[in-house]
């Protein structure tokens, strides 16, 4: 079920500097297909996924939480920024849910909008993709889309039903049913989070990864080039950012904490390069979970990737 955004959730200080001292709060409005093209949050607040992979619940506050952490943060932007509200999952009907979520993306797409889709576990993925590919409608040739993932799984499990580890792989069978192209980049890996059969997966399904271990500071030129070789490939690119590709210090408010992590500026030098191409089309951030977020830490690092996308 989709409900039209609480604007009461956005509030904050007002400072006296004028227009330059705007913040999130008192920009942001509800978006309506008359709205002008812009960053669009979208929440799927669903644990579902999260309980069928047997993790941590909690995930579906994780919409809400975000909305708090961006409220106060400084608006450097000009584009209009809009909160197309959420989509719930009710009684465990997690399939129907992204089914509903994947609608809205593709209504966001049409309008004109950047949508960031807000999780929830990292079954969102699934649907931020499915409303991408209700967006691209059946182009006369296979269309090449990227899709990069900041992760410290694959998310490629066969499980039977949708869960917060299936999203990648079920994404590679929507593509191979429709004679598409599956390109997929994970950045972050954890040889600790994923196992043999899950690695088996990615060579046969033709995955790029890198791991966390590699995607070092030091080693960031070499990430650069990567990136850069997979996105020369595609048309478009969707980005997807599991909260749980950061160290458990500064992510402690996810489903399954990092043992060790990526630091933030190496992600977000990333994210900058990603966003450059200019074949950015729409983006995700999974796998918050207020119920184990120490001071808000994670949702404070959520709100700056998003800040970061914006830009």
């Amino acid at each position: 079920m989709h409900v039209a955004p609480d604007m009461g959730r956005w509030s904050g200080r007002i400072d006296s500097e004028g227009d330059l001292a705007r913040r999130w709060h008192q920009v942001v409005g509800p978006w309506t297909e008359r709205s002008a093209p812009g960053v669009t949050l979208l929440g799927l607040a669903s644990d579902e996924g999260v309980r069928r992979n047997q993790g941590r619940p909690g995930a579906a506050d994780g919409p809400a939480a975000l909305r708090r952490a961006l409220a106060g943060v400084p608006v450097h932007g000009t584009r209009p920024l809009w909160d197309a509200g959420d989509v719930l999952c009710h009684d465990g009907q997690l399939e129907v849910a992204q089914q509903a979520a994947a609608r809205q993306v593709a209504r966001l797409l049409e309008n004109g909008q950047f949508p960031v889709v807000v999780g929830g576990g990292h079954e969102v993925a699934y649907a931020t993709f499915c409303g991408l590919e209700q967006f691209l409608g059946t182009p006369a040739e296979a269309p090449r889309i990227g899709i990069i993932n900041f992760d410290a799984h694959f998310d490629l499990r066969q499980a039977g039903e949708s869960t917060s580890g299936t999203p990648f792989a079920q994404i590679a069978d929507r593509c191979a049913a429709r004679g598409w192209p599956f390109r997929y980049l994970c950045l972050g890996v954890a040889e600790t989070g994923n196992t043999g059969a899950l690695y088996a997966t990615a060579r046969r399904l033709g995955v790029q990864w890198i791991s966390d271990g590699v995607l070092t500071g030091w080693r960031l030129p070499e990430a650069e080039q990567a990136v850069d070789a997979f996105m020369a490939d595609c048309d478009h690119l969707y980005l997807s950012i599991d909260l749980d590709v950061f160290p458990a210090g500064q992510a402690p408010g996810v489903s399954a904490p990092a043992a060790c992590g990526v630091a933030v500026p190496v992600v977000e030098a990333l994210i900058g390069r990603i966003r450059a191409s200019g074949r950015l089309r729409l983006a995700d951030i999974a796998e918050l979970n207020p119920r184990f977020d120490q001071d808000g830490h994670t949702a404070r690092l959520a709100a700056r990737l998003v800040h970061d996308l914006y830009r």
